[in-house]
């Protein structure tokens, strides 16, 4: 009795150690996914020249966070869900209000009220300024701002001097600056492939989990 208890006694051991080798591995192996896919994911973002500041907005978390467990998982997400979606999917962007889309030109400036995209009604509100409609045909339309001028960054504000260089035409003596172009509808390709890296790293995972486990053995 004392043999078969001495004996079952070092399997639990072998056991417990077994275990603890497989929390090890796994954990380490989820881990090492569940950053490569966010990796993976940011270089996407970079790749397509949609830049750094998006592709950080992609996050990963594995659980538990703290300590090893045979059902580790990780969490790959971004804090932009809306726009990366835009990019992987494509779609077609049409104005929900009137007929156009404005798109600011660089003289318009990026941030309206509260650092928000700059729009036309922002722009006439902080200038003090009626934008004026410019119809082109077979050309995208205009809202443009007269008697303006161009800040030296090429920002387009009621009189304040003129950078050299930048685009405008003088109408009756005065600066005219287009600032929105309008168009229908603006078209966005997909330029990422989300679910294409996501099944590559899950893929991955079972030869991650091995490698580690085999490293904890050796």
């Amino acid at each position: 009795m004392r043999v078969l208890a001495a004996i079952q006694g070092d399997l639990k051991e072998l056991l417990q150690a077994e275990l603890r080798t497989a929390e090890r591995a796994v954990t380490a192996g989820v881990r090492a996914a569940t950053d490569g896919l966010k990796t993976e994911l940011r270089r996407q973002i970079t790749g397509a020249g949609l830049g750094n500041r998006l592709a950080n907005t992609w996050r990963g978390e594995v659980y538990p966070k703290s300590g090893q467990s045979i059902a580790a998982a990780g969490h790959v997400w971004s804090k932009a869900p809306k726009l990366v979606r835009l990019y992987a999917e494509g779609a077609v962007i049409r104005s929900k209000a009137g007929l156009f889309l404005a798109i600011p030109t660089p003289a318009a400036g990026k941030y309206g009220d509260g650092r928000r995209k700059i729009t036309p009604g922002a722009w006439e509100r902080i200038h003090g300024v009626r934008l004026r409609f410019v119809y082109r045909r077979g050309s995208p339309s205009l809202l443009v701002a007269d008697n303006a001028r161009l800040t030296r960054r090429g920002r387009a504000a009621a009189n304040i001097g003129r950078s050299k260089g930048a685009a405008f035409t003088r109408l009756a003596g005065r600066t005219t600056v287009p600032l929105f172009i309008l168009v229908p509808q603006v078209s966005v390709r997909k330029r990422l492939d989300v679910d294409g890296a996501a099944q590559k790293w899950m893929a991955a995972l079972p030869q991650l989990v091995l490698r580690n486990w085999r490293e904890e053995r050796s």
